[in-house]
């Protein structure tokens, strides 16, 4: 019974009009593709293909064995092509994320894979206050610093760390706080919440503790909190990845540098609405985006 893969590689050699250039549209060795003409021959009987130092151009028996196979295969590589396209990831994935994950995780990536997955689509709702993944239709949520119900897929990605930073024009009018009962004679920036009153619990030398601080300044996007720091609004407590790089630069400066807010259970994580089996669309989405943080946190840890 004759190979298909045989009379494949047959039909693309005949079109390609050499076996290096076959070989190299079959992504395969040419001399592997010379030896499987040569079992195909043999296996037929008859002389396929006449080949020179300069040309090569299919016998009368190879012509013939071309014109009634390749149109079939033709078709079959169109079916498989269809049932390919019909198995690839497809359709639009909802993700809600931190708003400032822009400032970190490039453009670049997700051109990338958009290029391995074109028939996926993407819609980004940025908000740093909790979202109803259910209410809000959400596929796959970017979390830090929230804590998530029981009933979601989650993978924790890294410890939730947020340090304390102001700028080096706030630090010039105001003396940076020495303990953490200074802190709270400073003007400190927060994010929005309903109680009206802000209690920062941060681990230090002493182990865990709570300061209550002056919230001059409050707004539910992570971005425009960076943006209050850096202009000299006062102290925030912000995440460790998006302000690490402006502390290298000089544009904040790190305070209070033995205490910190760290927690493993609201750390960064990925967060799956959906019940198994998972919408292959989310799923590749997810691990895209698992790729590309963990790599984010690793070059952070480096630096």
């Amino acid at each position: 019974m004759l190979d298909l893969n045989d009379l494949a590689m047959f039909v693309q050699v005949v079109r390609a009009g050499s076996f290096s250039e076959a070989a190299r549209r079959l992504r395969m060795p040419a001399n592997t593709l010379s030896r499987r003409i040569d079992q195909l021959e043999g296996q037929l009987g008859t002389r396929l293909l006449h080949r020179s130092t300069r040309k090569l151009a299919p016998s009368a028996e190879g012509q013939a064995l071309f014109e009634r196979y390749a149109p079939a295969l033709d078709q079959i590589l169109e079916i498989e092509r269809l049932h390919a396209d019909v198995q690839a990831p497809s359709g639009s994935v909802r993700v809600t994320a931190m708003a400032g994950l822009f400032e970190f995780f490039r453009m670049e990536w997700l051109a990338e894979f958009y290029t391995r997955y074109p028939h996926v689509r993407i819609d980004f709702l940025l908000d740093d206050t909790p979202t109803d993944l259910i209410a809000e239709r959400i596929d796959l949520a970017v979390r830090m610093g929230i804590e998530t119900g029981s009933g979601f897929k989650v993978r924790r990605l890294a410890p939730n760390a947020l340090i304390l930073a102001a700028s080096p024009a706030y630090l010039k009018r105001r003396p940076s706080p020495r303990t953490l009962r200074e802190l709270a004679e400073h003007d400190c920036l927060t994010i929005s919440n309903r109680q009206g009153r802000t209690m920062w619990r941060l681990q230090g030398p002493r182990g865990s503790q709570e300061v209550s601080v002056n919230s001059r300044f409050a707004v539910n996007d992570m971005r425009v909190l960076v943006q209050a720091c850096r202009a000299g609004l006062g102290i925030a407590l912000l995440p460790q990845l998006l302000v690490e790089p402006l502390i290298a630069k000089g544009q904040l400066t790190h305070v209070l540098p033995t205490y910190r807010r760290a927690s493993t259970e609201l750390g960064l994580q990925l967060v799956y609405t959906s019940r198994p089996p998972v919408p292959p669309a989310v799923a590749v989405f997810g691990d895209f985006l698992w790729e590309k943080l963990s790599e984010a946190m690793t070059s952070l840890s480096q630096s």
